[in-house]
């Protein structure tokens, strides 16, 4: 089954933080203080285990989901949803039992990658709203794993564990977001972690601007369904880095392999 889900009044996900636009950030790159570590405009770094630009794989389609943009591994009993902003569809989350990863590429410099940047605009949009930040270098590189504000379905305030990890490629930057039991419990995650590895980025050749969103399209044997079937209990998802409230179910493709 697969459809397409709205945003209806939240914020669209072509942003790569909280309130923070292309334009504020390419404006917000200044140069790091006396002591600070260097991580704007460096070159990225190699991936010798993906995520994989579509120059580099042989056969990229096998196995994968053709969403245009992103190629999409395709396991056991996945679900595979589409968020659309305006009328592109400009990201997709793959959800798994009771975990979730949020996939959106973005254009980016020739030779320079923006995953540092972006990291801290994303830490710093979630603690000005009350979370909490933790950055690492794990399994998928440079992440940060958050604790972030949420209201509960009970009405009371609590918060959502969820990890955001990215990786620069070729004139690309692709961004994972992993929300429910597996950024929570690191051994629930490996599905998840190999699932971002093994995508394929396919930015094209035309021009565009750093951090436009690459745009998804959906595949030409997609199943649609309609928004509100097979709807879980609502609940409100969080604002920040556009769509870390992926968990809430949507019009979605459901791929058995």
């Amino acid at each position: 089954m697969f459809g397409r889900r709205r945003k209806g009044q939240e914020e669209p996900v072509d942003k790569l933080a909280d309130g923070v636009t292309a334009e504020d950030a390419e404006e917000s790159a200044d140069e790091p203080e006396d002591g600070e570590e260097r991580r704007y405009a460096l070159p990225p770094e190699e991936r010798p285990e993906g995520p994989w630009d579509i120059g580099e794989v042989e056969d990229a389609t096998r196995g994968r989901v053709d969403l245009g943009g992103l190629l999409v591994p395709g396991v056991e009993g996945m679900e595979l949803r589409v968020e659309v902003a305006g009328e592109s569809i400009v990201a997709a989350t793959v959800v798994l039992r009771d975990s979730a990863i949020q996939l959106q590429g973005f254009a980016a410099p020739k030779n320079e990658g923006i995953w540092g940047e972006v990291r801290t605009e994303i830490a710093n949009g979630i603690t000005k709203q009350g979370g909490i930040i933790d950055e690492r270098k794990d399994s998928l590189g440079w992440e940060l794993r958050a604790q972030v504000p949420v209201k509960l379905p009970d009405g009371k305030s609590g918060m959502q564990v969820v990890r955001f990890v990215g990786c620069d490629g070729p004139r690309w930057f692709l961004r994972g977001v992993i929300s429910g039991h597996a950024a929570v419990q690191p051994q629930a995650a490996g599905v998840l972690e190999k699932i971002f590895r093994e995508t394929v980025v396919v930015r094209g050749d035309g021009p565009m601007a750093p951090r436009d969103p690459i745009v998804l399209q959906l595949p030409t044997d997609a199943q649609m369904v309609p928004d509100g079937v097979q709807q879980d209990e609502a609940s409100e998802g969080s604002r920040f880095a556009g769509g870390i409230d992926s968990l809430a179910r949507g019009p979605e493709i459901t791929e058995v392999r």
